[in-house]
């Protein structure tokens, strides 16, 4: 009878604490929601809130940590390097690195510490986030782009630097008044940068034939190259013309871009068959 009465009253008690969990569990998803809709209207400080309280009541739930990351993300102001920009910034990378310690190949959160890495202008780390994704999913036009960005990004400062130091500005033109050693300078600094950034910014335009923005930063890429065609003319004006071949064809694949948005919005927002 003792035994019998001990496992009934731990079954109750089981009961009970299932109850309480499936309680918490519908507070958290309550929670969730009312972040979601806060997110949605741009009220990000309100959804961490709502977000931050979802996770206190479920720390089990993912799904709560990448929105709060996000909403977090959200409030990241790029290229802005004051202590409260970078603070909110890291509060976002704990979020999502918090999603990818149970998960490391979770592709949003991936791409969403890539991004936070990129605009707090930490772009060694940003690359190596975006190589994970590739390594993930080779065929993300977006992260071959960024790659490519981050490399003119990277190759544009040294070269501004190199001839800024020598009081010349940057005519993207292949800067032809330089002098040799300016160029040789150039040249160690600036080599391998463009000639990745012209790789992964021809992947992201063969995986996404219209990639109107790839083929400007290949227009970007390819001047930036025209500055190391040291004392060669011929082959700076070959690289010119790539460049404004690149325009040429960024502008068609915009104004085709921007007919399919349109014929979507024809239908209703639903792609045509």
């Amino acid at each position: 009878m003792k035994l019998s009465a001990r496992m009934t009253a731990s079954a109750a008690l089981l009961l009970i604490l299932a109850s309480t969990v499936g309680c918490t569990k519908l507070k958290a998803r309550d929670q969730l929601v009312k972040g979601v809709e806060a997110f949605k209207s741009g009220k990000y400080e309100e959804a961490v809130n709502y977000f931050q309280k979802s996770v206190a009541l479920d720390p089990t739930s993912d799904v709560s940590r990448l929105y709060l990351a996000t909403a977090y993300s959200y409030q990241v102001v790029p290229n802005l390097d004051t202590p409260e920009n970078l603070a909110v910034a890291e509060k976002a990378l704990s979020g999502f690195n918090a999603v990818l310690a149970n998960n490391p190949n979770d592709l949003d959160a991936l791409r969403q510490v890539a991004s936070i890495d990129r605009n707090i202008k930490r772009y060694d780390q940003a690359k190596t986030d975006e190589m994970k994704i590739l390594s993930l999913d080779p065929h993300d036009a977006e992260a071959n782009y960024t790659i490519g960005v981050i490399d003119w990004t990277q190759a544009y400062k040294r070269a501004t630097d190199i001839l800024g130091a020598v009081g010349m500005q940057d005519d993207g033109e292949g800067n032809v008044k330089k002098s040799k050693e300016v160029c040789a300078k150039l040249v160690a600094a600036n080599t391998d940068l463009v000639a990745e950034a012209q790789k992964y910014l021809l992947q992201a335009v063969n995986i996404n034939p219209n990639y109107d923005d790839a083929m400007q930063y290949l227009n970007l890429t390819y001047r930036r190259k025209a500055d190391l065609e040291c004392g060669d003319d011929a082959a700076r004006k070959a690289d010119l013309a790539q460049a404004d071949e690149w325009v040429q064809k960024a502008t068609g694949a915009r104004k085709a871009n921007e007919a399919a948005k349109e014929k979507i919005a024809e239908h209703g927002g639903i792609t045509p068959q």
